[in-house]
């Protein structure tokens, strides 16, 4: 067994009466059926390693096999199999074995900072979006020096090819291994009765881990270290204050390299440092997780949600809801047991109980709305949409910019309908999202989301939901991927992600199928059919934006800051080169203002005119009129587009006043505007998109 010795190191030492690392396949037990692609059956012992079962298909095969899926579950090669279905081994090429590397790579990272800093503290190590990242417990902040020591010493872990051994342990013998490890024995106590528990050991290093793991540590040549930031133990600021290192890992060096240019670039576009240097919103410490928003920040929010209402206007049906209810509402609708936690409880000061709150979603109250009044078929399907301000509780380790915010607003929407209505709504609903997004020349993906663990309702009504939903989004003939267990606790949905560009996926949209919320032990909606009886509707849960907030991130980071026309916050800088052409340039203000245009001008300015070129310049601003006294005799503007400081044009004022106006109309993208602005193989990551299951913007 792996004992002790020298304090915190591991060795292996096996006696003749110690157990076997791994369970030894059980001959006696019915044998486990394996489906291979091809069709082709395999018949194996439980417990037997999934290596086993590659060397039989191929020794070129188990090289290069990262790990393998049983019926879409990823495990390693040395994770004894407990149960049959579809077998599929996973090479460099699948996506699923990216996140496997990158697993390992945390790993190997622990291994690194242990060797330098045997005192390190160890917490969680896990793959995410872009890379992985690993929790240490020390004294000190780490250093930009630390961070150059660590990625030496993980290039000696790498070249040493230290395998990855697992191994099954009681509870008492996970103890015995991380008794000098409080965060590891604070996990194991969260782990329940039953459950396996495992370890793996690279080297002299041991974490409990259920896996999977890369064979060795010889995989992870093309790994760097990007940076490392503070962090709270399970993200509460109560709990102890922890530094992580966070890096990024892939098969291929290309990949990394191109992967590198985008960290760069993302650096660039942060819409915490562009909303600061364009004037557009500010936190403080007094209101933590809700922006304060500059006029100019105003003007962008107001444009977008005006752009959305516009869209919205024939179909939809705009309403406005209570910010503050009961739990009794709550509880109907199930969130106070399953959401209550993110939610900001206010004392009933005639209760004494924290029993009112501030609403964290929409849709109950949509609900509430409806149930008030007696419907018809005929006037189905039931459109109705809130901007109101929502408010979650956020952890506020978790907080971040516009991306993670505790107070938003969405631009939510909830669909009554007839259940044959169901196919041709979602339809409808997908074609305006989709449209929403190639406004903004945003490239979407398509997910199914089924039932997850915690859920309310029958399986029976999660069959129905399910199919329902699944065949709606199949009759669209739109390809989609599969995420089990990633639906509402109500319902199944189908989510966009997003691609901006620079390459990175983002959760935005949502449509999610409820099936819960209009049932007699919920809200009990119902609208009289055909044959004048009551009926059960079904409701859509629709988000397309996701939040504003967070909606205004992504085009930030998407656009770095150089809005299209119709968005940007100050369209034109009209800029007389001198005091005497202050007249001209207040006629053609009130030109452009007249056809609707958003226009910086200032009559009684005594600023230098390149100051203010420079200032439009760092604000982004898409066009400025330049007027000389050549332009003043001439009714001319000379323009500047940006980005383009070498080449001017001088044209008669009325023309440049139809263009700013059609191309506002239009909505086109900016002239400068790349999509996918980054090296090839960037995008090949196959990583999920950001958001993911901890979207604040996501309708809960």
């Amino acid at each position: 067994m792996w004992k002790r010795v020298r304090g915190r190191k591991f060795k292996a030492t096996y006696g003749p009466s110690d157990p076997p690392a791994q369970p030894m396949p059980d001959a006696s037990a019915p044998p486990l059926v394996l489906t291979l692609p091809d069709g082709a059956l395999r018949e194996v012992a439980p417990g037997t390693l999934p290596r086993d079962v590659v060397a039989t298909i191929g020794e070129r095969l188990l090289r290069a096999a990262v790990a393998v899926s049983i019926d879409g579950v990823v495990q390693d090669l040395v994770t004894p199999i407990r149960a049959g279905g579809a077998f599929r081994v996973l090479t460099e090429r699948d996506p699923e074995a990216l996140a496997v590397l990158r697993h390992s790579a945390a790993h190997a990272l622990a291994t690194a900072v242990r060797r330098l800093r045997p005192g390190a503290q160890i917490g969680f190590g896990p793959a995410i979006s872009d890379g992985f990242y690993y929790d240490f417990g020390v004294g000190e902040p780490f250093t930009p020096d630390d961070l150059a020591e660590f990625e030496a010493e993980f290039r000696k872990v790498a070249t040493e090819k230290l395998p990855f051994e697992r191994r099954e342990v009681s509870r008492d013998e996970a103890a015995e291994i991380f008794r000098d490890d409080p965060l590891k024995r604070e996990r194991l106590a969260d782990l329940p009765d039953g459950e396996v528990i495992s370890v793996y050991r690279d080297g002299d290093f041991v974490d409990l881990c259920r896996g999977p793991h890369v064979p060795d540590t010889g995989w992870l040549k093309h790994v760097k270290l990007t940076h490392a930031a503070g962090a709270y133990w399970r993200g509460d600021a109560r709990n102890q204050a922890l530094q992580r290192i966070y890096g990024t890992g892939f098969f291929k060096k290309d990949a990394l390299d191109a992967h590198l240019h985008r960290i760069e670039e993302a650096k660039r576009r942060d819409h915490r440092l562009l909303g600061k240097q364009l004037d557009l919103f500010q936190f403080f410490p007094v209101a933590p997780g809700a922006a304060f928003w500059t006029p100019r920040g105003t003007t962008l929010y107001n444009t977008l949600v005006d752009f959305v209402r516009e869209r919205q206007a024939r179909d939809f049906a705009e309403i406005k809801t209570p910010l503050l209810f009961t739990k009794r509402l709550w509880e109907q609708s199930g969130h106070w047991g399953k959401y209550r936690e993110n939610m900001f409880l206010v004392l009933d000061n005639e209760t004494g109980e924290h029993d009112v709150s501030l609403k964290p979603m929409n849709c109950p109250s949509h609900h509430l709305y409806f149930a008030s009044t007696k419907h018809s078929y005929r006037e189905l399907p039931l459109r109705y949409v809130t901007f109101d301000v929502l408010h979650r509780n956020e952890l506020s380790g978790a907080l971040s910019g516009l991306t993670r915010v505790r107070q938003f607003a969405q631009d939510d929407c909830h669909v009554y309908l007839r259940e044959d209505q169901i196919v041709e709504e979602v339809r409808f609903l997908m074609n305006f999202v989709l449209g929403h997004y190639e406004t903004f020349g945003l490239a979407a993906s398509l997910k199914f989301a089924t039932r997850p663990e915690q859920r309310i309702g029958s399986d029976e009504m999660w069959d129905r939901a399910e199919g329902a939903l699944r065949g709606a989004l199949e009759a669209t003939g739109r390809p989609y991927e599969l995420k089990p267990g990633d639906g509402a606790f109500y319902g199944p949905k189908i989510d966009f992600d997003v691609t901006d560009s620079i390459g990175r996926a983002w959760q935005l949209g949502t449509i999610q199928l409820d099936y819960a919320a209009p049932g007699a032990d919920r809200f009990d909606l119902t609208y009289t059919g055909a044959d004048n009886h009551p009926h059960r509707p079904v409701v859509i849960h629709r988000a397309v934006s996701g939040s504003f907030e967070r909606f205004i991130a992504i085009l930030i980071e998407h656009f770095a800051g150089a809005f299209p026309l119709w968005l940007a916050p100050e369209q034109v800088r009209v800029v007389p080169i001198s005091p005497e052409l202050s007249a001209y340039g207040q006629r053609v203000a009130d030109a452009l203002r007249a056809a609707g245009l958003r226009v910086g001008f200032d009559a009684a300015s005594e600023e230098d005119y390149r100051v203010r070129i420079r200032e439009a310049h760092a604000l982004k601003v898409p066009y400025m009129a330049v007027l000389g006294r050549r332009e003043a005799e001439a009714g001319t503007v000379t323009v500047r587009r940006r980005g383009q400081d070498n080449q001017q044009e001088t044209m008669p004022l009325d023309a440049f006043v139809a263009r700013c106006v059609e191309e506002a109309r239009s909505r086109a993208l900016p002239h400068d505007y790349v999509p996918n602005d980054v090296p090839e193989g960037a995008l090949t990551d196959g990583t999920p998109a950001h958001g993911g299951v901890t979207n604040s913007a996501a309708p809960r």
